[in-house]
């Protein structure tokens, strides 16, 4: 019976840093050749990180991924390790590729077929399909094929053709991102695969956060009966060596990480995107303006474990709006999360911004004017404050309220990363609970869980006195942005006529705000930004 041991190397890339991703790859590989590995796989373009976007379009970007390439080839010198990398290979038109490794040279290489051009994909901008049999490959006396992510989606692609040309053993390099349920998807698809071809599938995917992106890892085999036999760990890095029994009888059960529950899964998935998008662009800490309510909550909590409390600043900026109660419910957490918190309040700022204005806005009851100059102006105190100490401002704003404009342009929209953008409000509430039962005492107290969301920005003021409840706003949102169902489709599904005219028109005009806000986590099979873009300038109104 052909066995093989064949390792997960579930690795944490950086996009364009391409002598730190040989330096993991070698790393990654020595540790498998002490385990006493026959086969190293690593995620999907390896070398240059994932998505390297624009980056492709350099020549000298493609000519230094091609010298590091052989750099992990002249790493195989002295080790019994076969290594299968991402890489682009530019050596005609540009492919995403897969190179096998040993030896001390290249001795083979896949290019991808099947190129994604859906959602947050933009393959077919940069690379062109494979072409003609894909080729096989001898290790350790099993004939494995080696595929790229896309590839191993459809029944007759190019995993069918492998399986039919004599593969016992086929490999798929990932860079899969994150989005709730997404596991489960993929482990479905990988059963089918491996069991209608009648061959072992060995997944392997990237870790990490990468601007929007988030890669979950939980990289799987599954054996030729489509059976599971083992996951690795999602949200951190992980290498996993196991032995891969080829034949038709399938083979031993090795470590299966378990799944995360979906909110679990969310959560952890904010945390990595917040901790990698702050350092891997050279920051160490944030700043994140504290008002006592549940988004700032989430937000700080989710910066503390992703950052440790040192490395959050929190800012509370009361108004003459500003509640008792908001004030302790801010100075409570950050006591609880053991991060700091100043006070400066606004009152004297937004004295003088209205006896300036005075002449300018006539004599007219207050408006929203004065309500978004209040957001404005802790806008520009977080912004002093990130450029005296270099922390990077973490907004808080939720997807809800992204949908529908409830945002201040330049305000509580100003900052380098929006953790919570692709987060409903509803789902808010149950990640704050989720971190709660986490601990013995909650971290954010029921007061900020209990009491009617508010801006704060006028006596007295509430949410759902400009919104909709957020039971009802979310549904919609997600049918209209998430399903791209038309307005006459919500009324079908069973949604309130006026409610829907209502939603719809202002997620439609808020599309020109939407385009200024930072980047945040995808969490949702479609986000704001790469995967949801609309013209500004729209009068379709379906």
């Amino acid at each position: 019976m052909a066995r093989l041991r064949v390792a997960l190397c579930q690795i944490n890339t950086v996009v364009g840093d391409l002598d730190g991703n040989v330096a993991r790859i070698l790393a990654a590989t020595k540790e498998v050749d002490v385990r006493k590995g026959d086969l190293a796989v690593f995620p999907e373009l390896t070398i240059t990180g994932y998505p390297p976007e624009d980056l492709l379009l350099k020549p000298g970007f493609i000519a230094d991924n091609l010298r590091a390439l052989d750099a992990v080839a002249a790493g195989t010198t002295d080790s019994p390790v076969t290594v299968v990398v991402g890489f682009v290979d530019g050596s005609d038109q540009l492919h995403n590729a897969a190179a096998v490794c040993a030896n001390g040279r290249v001795i083979g290489t896949y290019r991808k077929r099947l190129l994604p051009n859906y959602a947050v994909f933009d393959e077919q901008r940069y690379f062109k399909p494979g072409e003609g049999p894909p080729p096989l490959f001898e290790v350790g006396g099993v004939t494995v094929g080696v595929s790229i992510c896309e590839d191993v989606w459809f029944p007759a692609g190019p995993v069918a053709l492998m399986a039919d040309a004599g593969a016992q053993l086929v490999v798929n390099l990932n860079a899969s991102p994150f989005h709730a349920g997404r596991v489960e998807q993929r482990e479905e698809m990988l059963a089918r695969r491996s069991s209608e071809n009648g061959c072992a599938v060995v997944y392997v995917n990237q870790v990490g956060g990468q601007d929007e992106l988030v890669f979950d890892g939980a990289s799987m085999v599954f054996d030729a009966r489509g059976s599971l036999i083992a996951r690795a760990p999602q949200f951190v890095e992980h290498l996993q060596v196991l032995e891969v029994d080829v034949g038709a009888n399938g083979g031993a059960v090795d470590e299966i990480a378990p799944r995360s529950d979906p909110t679990e899964e969310v959560y952890r998935a904010l945390v990595l995107g917040t901790r990698d998008y702050v350092n891997k662009n050279g920051f160490t800490d944030v700043v994140i303006g504290m008002s006592g309510g549940i988004d700032s909550s989430l937000v700080a909590v989710v910066a503390v474990d992703a950052l440790g409390p040192e490395h959050v600043h929190g800012v509370s900026m009361p108004s003459r709006f500003s509640s008792e109660g908001s004030k302790h419910d801010a100075a409570d957490l950050a006591a609880r999360l053991g991060m700091s918190l100043r006070s400066i309040p606004i009152e004297p700022a937004h004295a003088a911004f209205l006896t300036m204005l005075d002449p300018s806005l006539g004599d007219r009851p207050p408006n929203l004017t004065e309500e978004n100059l209040q957001s404005r102006i802790r806008g520009v105190l977080l912004m002093a404050l990130s450029n005296e100490h270099g922390w990077m401002v973490l907004t808080t704003g939720n997807k809800s309220e992204m949908a529908v404009g409830y945002s201040t342009l330049y305000g509580d929209t100003a900052g380098g990363f929006a953790v919570i953008k692709d987060v409903p409000k509803t789902l808010v509430y149950e990640l704050c609970r989720h971190r709660n039962r986490l601990v013995a005492g909650p971290l954010i107290n029921e007061d900020v869980l209990s009491k009617p969301p508010s801006a704060e920005l006028r006596a007295d003021q509430r949410d759902d006195q400009s919104l909709p409840p957020y039971e009802l706003l979310d549904p919609i949102i997600e049918a209209y942005v998430e399903h791209d169902l038309t307005r006459a489709e919500l009324e079908q599904a069973g949604f309130d006529p006026v409610l829907v005219n209502r939603v719809t028109h202002l997620i439609d005009v808020a599309e020109y705000k939407r385009r200024q806000t930072p980047p945040g986590v995808r969490v949702t099979p479609k986000a704001f930004g790469k995967d949801r873009r609309l013209p500004i300038t729209n009068r379709y109104s379906g």
